[in-house]
């Protein structure tokens, strides 16, 4: 009995990183060709396309402190994460049907509230079901599989534009059928997935304990990610450096493919380097590298080159997405996790948000390698003030 209660934690963070792969071929089926969509098929700007993007990344973000709340107040993550991934399932193929600005804007949105509701409990889910001692590798093997269906995804993508490209309808078919591996994440979620206790006995946090004050650590730690965040737009301003530089459409899907199996492939590793050598050194080294790559995508002149930035960049995402919670995981106690991981995203949305609008307003009106600049900036001080508190945050632990 003690065997198969201690396997089925372990299977569940199988399960929930399988909901991240169909979810993440759904996601990446459709995103890498709607900057194009937006600016050669509904005429918008690129000032309209880092709003309406940053618009997602902030409505998920801004969902994610509701969902957090009631992922600890409640203890039942898997009916929060099925309204999230329905919502997305929903508006994506929505916006082949409504092309008007206004509707746009609000799909997108739509699509971002269902990210940020699901994206929570989520995070719990992998918390719960993993060893504090490998807890780096557990949200390692998320990311994995998540970017593994990030690698499908353009491929699939590819593949559709290579057989419908004579077809005028070509996006909107597109859109279509990205809702499709959505329906299979719908159906693990229900029959595979199990709940697991988010604190230690499994009970609800009372009265005073519910309302206990996260640790300073954690608002310290985050300040410092918002000040990386703040230089760090939509990866929609990558694919359209890609376009400028020379980068086909049919290319596109190829480099975003690449960029997500580097990603997976390292994603186990860096988060079992974390585990081994600390998460903040890990993250550290992940800015670095995005701070080389958006140097690169300033003053690269030639389309060849953006291949090995894509390439790089699917390093600093390894290094850094299932890290960064692992430290969150690591900071926060156990009943607290959901409100913790909502903070987080909630005030790194709203940080991507404003990122991804002065992107843009940076590109229309400097030139298209200012937004880039600026993240390297960014980078750079958030580096330095992150290897100057590494002591301090890690003595909270």
């Amino acid at each position: 009995m003690a065997s198969s209660e201690n396997t089925a934690p372990r299977k569940n963070i199988f399960y929930v990183g399988l909901l991240s792969f169909f979810g993440g071929i759904s996601q990446e089926a459709f995103s890498p060709i709607l900057p194009i969509y937006y600016t050669t098929v509904l005429g918008f700007d690129k000032t309209f396309v880092g709003i309406a993007e940053g618009l997602v990344t902030a409505g998920s973000y801004l969902m994610n402190v509701a969902a957090g709340y009631f992922s600890d107040r409640f203890k039942r993550q898997k009916p929060i994460i099925f309204i999230g991934y329905f919502l997305s399932m929903v508006s994506r193929p929505l916006l082949a049907v409504f092309p008007a600005a206004p509707s746009v804007l609000a799909l997108r949105s739509a699509d971002g509230v269902g990210k940020g509701i699901k994206d929570p409990p989520k995070d719990v889910l992998t918390a719960g079901s993993s060893e504090a001692r490998r807890r780096g590798r557990s949200f390692g093997i998320v990311r994995m599989l998540d970017t593994f269906g990030s690698v499908v995804g353009p491929l699939a993508l590819f593949g559709l534009l290579y057989l419908l490209h004579e077809r005028v309808s070509v996006y909107r078919d597109i859109l279509f059928l990205s809702a499709i591996p959505l329906v299979a994440t719908l159906l693990i979620l229900v029959l595979k997935v199990r709940e697991v206790p988010s604190n230690g006995n499994g009970a609800a946090p009372s009265g005073a304990a519910s309302r206990e004050r996260l640790p300073r650590a954690f608002f310290f730690f985050l300040g410092i990610v918002l000040l990386f965040t703040l230089g760090n737009s939509s990866d929609a301003f990558l694919i359209l450096r890609a376009q400028n530089l020379g980068v086909t459409l049919l290319e596109i899907p190829l480099v975003v493919a690449l960029y997500n199996l580097v990603y997976a492939a390292f994603a186990v590793p860096f988060g079992s380097l974390s585990d081994r050598i600390g998460r903040i050194p890990t993250i550290i080294i992940g800015w670095i590298v995005y701070a080389l790559v958006y140097l690169g995508f300033a003053l690269s002149a030639h389309a060849a080159l953006i291949w090995l930035f894509y390439g790089l960049y699917g390093v600093y995402y390894a290094t850094n997405q299932g890290v960064i919670k692992a430290f969150l995981a690591d900071l926060v106690p156990a009943g607290h996790r959901g409100r913790a991981f909502g903070i987080y995203g909630t005030a790194v949305g709203l940080a991507t948000l404003a990122a991804s609008a002065f992107a843009g307003f940076l590109w229309d009106h400097v030139g298209p390698e200012a937004p880039f600049c600026f993240g390297v900036i960014a980078a750079a001080v958030a580096i330095i003030v992150l290897a100057a508190s590494a002591r301090r945050l890690e003595a909270a632990m």
